[in-house]
């Protein structure tokens, strides 16, 4: 275990009335607004709200790309106002960004996933190992010769994420890194995510704008004005049409036939999240 790492079912982050602001400390503009926020180790959260609701703030502020300003907070049990701890919190937060163009840095994806292990001084003779590890965790297998600028979208993702699981962080942090792709895209990364939370137990950080993505998470965190307005498991959040219209925010469309099917009286036992849900519920119904 690494020097700061958090023993298991610890918390892992620790927000306490954390604010930012783009202008300056004492401004009333505030990309975060008074954010209280733990996350467990091993716990899969969404952090979901419309585009300008601070999540992408909050991410940046976990991981130390954003200096503190107001309030506490700890990762991995380092405190985030330390600049001595910097160095440890960005390597315990993996982040994949929206566009994984901008973070290749190799002309060939095995280069682009050993130049990470050189800047932590991983032993020279175990990067090659590491390397088909991570590939292989990823479903990449095969493309280590490739360019990454030749890859599908997926593809790209896959391959960013394999670069920051070399380094082993402790949290993988996506910032919308699934709005570039198409609908085939978006599945690989997706099931790459779960899988890395299922299988490898890692603690998944989730921005989104997506109300379907959220519903993979154990977790939601509702984001609007830079405060967190809901916190909850997807059922008691992702089932209140009318909170998330206070964001901008449409509901999943299963939660939605419901309320349309209510409406012409036809009541199901339950609001179903998904529309398996729904057909399940009306075979068990007849």
């Amino acid at each position: 275990m690494r020097e700061g790492q958090v023993k298991d079912n610890g918390l892992i982050i620790e927000a306490e009335r954390l604010s930012f602001s783009y202008e300056h400390q004492e401004s009333l503009n505030l990309a975060l607004n008074d954010i209280n926020l733990k996350v467990h180790k091993g716990e899969f959260i969404a952090l979901l709200g419309a585009n300008g609701s601070g999540k992408s703030t909050l991410a940046r502020q976990i991981n130390a790309l954003l200096p503190m300003q107001k309030g506490n907070l700890k990762v991995i049990g380092l405190d985030a106002s330390d600049p001595n701890n910097l160095r440890d919190i960005r390597r315990a937060c993996g982040m994949v960004f929206q566009n994984p163009d901008n973070q290749f840095v190799s002309s060939l994806v095995e280069e682009d996933i050993a130049f990470g292990l050189q800047n932590y001084d991983f032993p020279q003779e175990e990067i090659a190992s590491r390397v088909a590890e991570v590939l292989e965790i990823v479903g990449l297998t095969g493309f280590e010769q490739r360019n990454p600028s030749f890859l599908s979208g997926g593809q790209k993702q896959r391959s960013a994420i394999a670069g920051v699981l070399a380094v082993d962080p402790d949290i993988l942090i996506l910032d919308e890194a699934t709005s570039m792709l198409d609908s085939e895209g978006r599945r690989e990364v997706l099931e790459t995510v779960q899988r890395l939370h299922r299988e490898h137990h890692k603690t998944v950080l989730m921005i989104t704008h997506y109300v379907e993505e959220a519903l993979l998470a154990d977790r939601v965190c509702l984001l609007s004005a830079g405060k967190i307005i809901a916190d909850g498991t997807p059922r008691e959040i992702l089932t209140q049409p009318k909170l998330l219209d206070q964001t901008q925010l449409t509901a999943p469309f299963a939660v939605r036939l419901f309320f349309a099917l209510a409406d012409k009286g036809l009541h199901l036992p339950e609001i179903p999240l998904t529309t398996n849900d729904i057909v399940r519920q009306i075979c068990q119904s007849n």
